[in-house]
């Protein structure tokens, strides 16, 4: 079974920029699309952006030029940079594939925007 790893989260001033990083501990990008996701409490995860299999990319509106995902399948790791963060982007962010069967889900890193 595969294991996510999330990191990079942490506390940033609007307008700033943050790097998330989802380390994987099997070759899973390179057979699945995936993405990240975002959770506030008391309201549903959302998947804000994905990547498939050959690279292509999506995002919600909400983050639309302001986020990039990307990866790296030597590594096994994807990332998200997060530029000119709005505190609306605060929660608690997590990689995961897009569609079932999904993996366990890890802990994921908490963003949080704020002045």
């Amino acid at each position: 079974q595969v294991q996510l790893v999330e990191s990079g989260g942490g506390l940033v001033q609007p307008g700033g920029s943050l790097r998330l990083s989802c380390a994987a501990s099997g070759n899973i990008f390179r057979v699945r699309a995936m993405g990240w996701y975002r959770q506030t409490p008391g309201k549903q995860r959302e998947l804000v952006t994905t990547v498939d299999t050959l690279g292509s990319t999506n995002y919600v509106e909400a983050v639309k030029g302001r986020f990039t995902i990307s990866k790296d399948n030597a590594k096994n790791t994807m990332y998200l940079q997060m530029n000119s963060l709005k505190p609306e982007d605060t929660a608690v962010y997590y990689c995961n594939t897009v569609s079932a069967p999904f993996v366990s889900w890890g802990q994921g890193t908490q963003v949080t925007v704020s002045p």
